[in-house]
């Protein structure tokens, strides 16, 4: 069977004389359970003429010989110096003197934010009693503490106030709290935060190639529209003849952005070709049989074919440059 820590019988000893002494003067009290005790034992709401204030605390009670000292007592750092000093709520430190019966407190996130690096242990002032004599001043001193700092808690229910109050603790503030719905997408995209900088850059420099895509898909009923009222042709394969020129030019737009190349002349001739073509069915809807429809008709087979060339050959040959460049460099 399981047996229990010898020292149990020691640190209940001091939960219990600081719950006991804190609800005989109708202060709320939430004792944290063991398994989540991250440096405090309770979480306490204070109260005034039997109505919750919006200030509330968390206490580390610690008990034994082992925290005596010549002159007063003192309390453990330990792993818990950012959490205790960045607080949002003040974090008191109770030592219970078993001998004597008598328990001492200290502001432990007061007396840490007072310093820049741990000091290891928090003095506990043997002329700081807590008790039913001193319980009325320690509350109008830690309230006074809380209200300066804009430690306030306000919530509609105790829930709400106590699930805040334990956000507090923790040094979370109402305006960096996390989001449950978003904390784990959050996870995932700090695990894939480099990836995703990537994904994100590739977005920016396809933006051309969006754009001409969103243009076309909006555009294409209107185009096969203006070719069947100006011309025989097929507008089917006029128009996909078009557009595949215009995909070609954004994508050669995208390769020389990830090159780290800004391409003017191909940018400013994609714009010029993708805003006459675009513009043409809004001038004329059902199209023109005569010489104005003819001349688009046939631009629009005439521009994408030396189109393609011209391409070609720009880019084949600014690549065969830079490799003979490079070959002669001997790189």
């Amino acid at each position: 069977m399981s047996t229990v820590r010898a020292s149990r019988k020691i640190e209940r000893a001091g939960v219990n004389a600081l719950r006991s002494l804190l609800e005989e003067h109708d202060h709320i009290v939430q004792e944290i359970d063991g398994g989540n005790d991250h440096g405090e034992d309770m979480i306490v709401n204070f109260t005034r003429a039997g109505k919750r204030t919006p200030y509330w605390i968390a206490i580390q009670v610690k008990s034994g010989k082992k925290y005596k000292r010549a002159h007063g007592y003192a309390i453990p750092v330990e792993d818990h110096f950012e959490d205790w000093r960045q607080s949002r709520i003040p974090i008191l430190g109770v030592v219970y003197d078993m001998k004597k019966r008598e328990l001492f407190w200290v502001n432990l996130t007061e007396q840490l934010r007072s310093v820049d690096e741990s000091p290891g242990w928090v003095q506990v002032a043997s002329t700081s009693p807590l008790n039913s004599g001193s319980i009325d001043d320690f509350y109008a001193e830690v309230a006074t503490y809380a209200g300066d700092e804009r430690m306030r808690i306000r919530a509609a229910t105790e829930e709400e106030a106590l699930a805040e109050a334990v956000r507090a603790r923790q040094g979370l503030d109402p305006s960096t709290a996390p989001n449950p719905l978003y904390e784990g997408l959050a996870d995932l995209a700090l695990r894939y935060e480099e990836r995703l900088k990537a994904i994100c850059r590739n977005l920016i420099r396809s933006l051309p190639l969006q754009i001409v895509i969103l243009l076309m898909l909006v555009a294409w009923p209107y185009q096969i529209r203006f070719v069947e009222g100006s011309s025989d042709m097929s507008a089917v394969l006029w128009v996909s003849n078009l557009y595949v020129f215009m995909i070609m030019m954004a994508l050669t737009i995208f390769f020389e952005f990830r090159a780290g190349r800004i391409p003017f002349e191909t940018g400013k001739w994609l714009w010029l070709i993708a805003g006459n073509f675009a513009w043409l069915p809004v001038m004329d809807p059902d199209g023109d049989p005569g010489w104005w429809g003819t001349f688009w008709i046939w631009a629009g087979v005439l521009v994408p074919s030396f189109g393609y060339k011209l391409l070609l050959l720009t880019f084949i040959r600014f690549a065969m440059d830079r490799i003979r460049a490079q070959r002669t460099a001997g790189v």
